[in-house]
């Protein structure tokens, strides 16, 4: 029986939680951070408001003596609400000669944290600065905590109130999240798994958002479609090699049989074995070009450099001119320069000569041949067009796929695998085979991309 899955069993709702986590510390941090700055700044404001005061009162005591200190006090003792402070006035003997608050004993000159008694409230925290008379009394001048405490008591509140806020928010994204990635991975879960059961038409779901997730879903696809035309072309393959290596085996094996059962004819047995070896070097010609194929779909770029292309298919052009002329055909060629990519001389060779064998084979006589090299954009198209019978436009899409071979080319040589070949080297210089017709005619064209 399956374990049942937890909450945090997901991948999913553990990266929502650690992020709606990291959020919570990251306001508690800032609630500290609040509180100790705006608890100091208070302090500094209250203590800024004591030190006015002392000064004050000083100037008074100055003006006249410890009489006008005694009036100054008890006018601001009338209106204790306005500024919230309290006085006291020591002796120099330790006695309160003055004021209404009580300390019990007087504080040390400077500033100190005592506690006095509040008629309403009792014992009271309060901040104090002393200062030292010219004769020898002590003027203190305090103010009561409760106002920075309750200011304190406040921001905690707000802080905490936010907090919890901020969890239950917190908490309820986090699901939403881990529900939505859930559901966004469960497609391609799903999709997987139906694969693995063998349905491979199955894929992935693409949002119309074009996020990370449909980007990441598209390209899946892809990936899934390459592999489904790799595997569909495996079993055309197989098939169609079993197919091909039939009849020129059995034909071979056959000549073989009439060989011996002749009487010994030394001529006519050389004749049969000639056969015999053109037809073997017509199966290893067949194995050589699936591997050739083999190896160039598995993307080497060893001997890639860069080069241009209009010097390059000028001289191939030349070399190829004098063969397509003898065989009654006619070859021109017209080439833009500037057209330069990063290739293998060798391949992109192949790829020119297995077209123009392409474009002879299958036209008749009287044929006109051209090659094109234009560059568009980023991109330089290499052409090969003729005007011969061309390709019917249902076929135009299977003729490049392993041992495709039309009704009409059934007479002619070969086994299908040209245009596979050409298509496997411009696929490896990251391009793409584009085939049209070219009324009439059929227009095959090698897309580069430039440098």
């Amino acid at each position: 029986m399956p374990r049942p899955v937890r909450l945090f069993d997901s991948a999913a709702y553990r990266i929502a939680f650690a992020c709606a986590g990291a959020f919570a510390l990251a306001n508690v941090l800032l609630g500290m951070f609040v509180y100790v700055a705006a608890h100091r700044a208070i302090v500094a404001q209250v203590e800024g408001q004591i030190v006015e005061e002392s000064k004050s009162l000083l100037a008074e005591y100055r003006e006249g003596g410890l009489r006008e200190l005694h009036y100054a006090i008890h006018e601001r003792e009338d209106g204790v609400s306005a500024n919230g402070l309290v006085y006291a006035v020591y002796s120099p003997q330790g006695r309160q000669i003055d004021g209404a608050m009580r300390t019990g004993k007087p504080p040390k000159p400077g500033w100190s944290n005592i506690r006095f008694a509040d008629p309403v409230e009792g014992p009271d925290p309060a901040r104090a600065l002393t200062v030292l008379l010219p004769d020898g009394s002590r003027l203190v001048v305090a103010a009561d905590k409760q106002k920075v405490e309750r200011i304190d008591d406040i921001i905690v509140s707000l802080f905490a109130l936010a907090l919890l806020l901020i969890l239950l928010f917190g908490a309820s994204a986090a699901l939403l999240i881990g529900r939505y990635l859930q559901r966004r991975l469960a497609g391609v879960a799903n999709a997987a798994d139906a694969i693995v059961a063998g349905r491979m038409h199955e894929r992935i779901p693409v949002g119309p958002r074009n996020d990370e997730f449909d980007r990441l879903a598209a390209t899946l696809n892809a990936m899934l479609d390459r592999i489904a035309d790799l595997m569909t072309n495996l079993r055309q393959v197989s098939s169609d090699v079993a197919h091909d290596l039939r009849t020129p085996l059995a034909q071979l094996r056959q000549q073989l049989e009439h060989s011996l059962a002749r009487p010994q004819d030394a001529p006519a047995q050389r004749a049969v074995l000639e056969d015999a070896c053109e037809r073997i070097d017509e199966v290893l010609g067949l194995f050589a070009a699936i591997l050739r194929i083999s190896a160039l779909e598995g993307s080497p770029r060893r001997a890639f450099a860069p080069m241009a292309l209009e010097p390059f298919v000028t001289d191939l052009c030349e070399i190829y001119a004098p063969a397509v002329e003898d065989g009654g055909r006619s070859l021109t060629w017209l080439l833009d320069s500037g057209c330069e990519i990063e290739g293998d001389r060798e391949l992109l060779a192949q790829a020119l000569i297995n077209l123009l064998d392409n474009a002879q084979i299958h036209t008749p006589p009287g044929t006109a041949i051209g090659v094109t090299l234009t560059r568009d954009g980023d991109e330089c198209r290499l052409t090969v067009s003729d005007n011969g019978p061309g390709v019917p436009e249902a076929d135009r899409a299977r003729i490049a796929q392993r041992f495709t071979r039309l009704e009409t080319s059934r007479s002619t040589p070969g086994h299908g695998l040209g245009l596979s070949l050409v298509q496997a080297i411009v696929r490896v210089h990251g391009g793409r085979m584009e085939t049209g017709g070219n009324a009439p005619g059929l227009r095959v064209t090698l897309v580069f991309p430039g440098n």
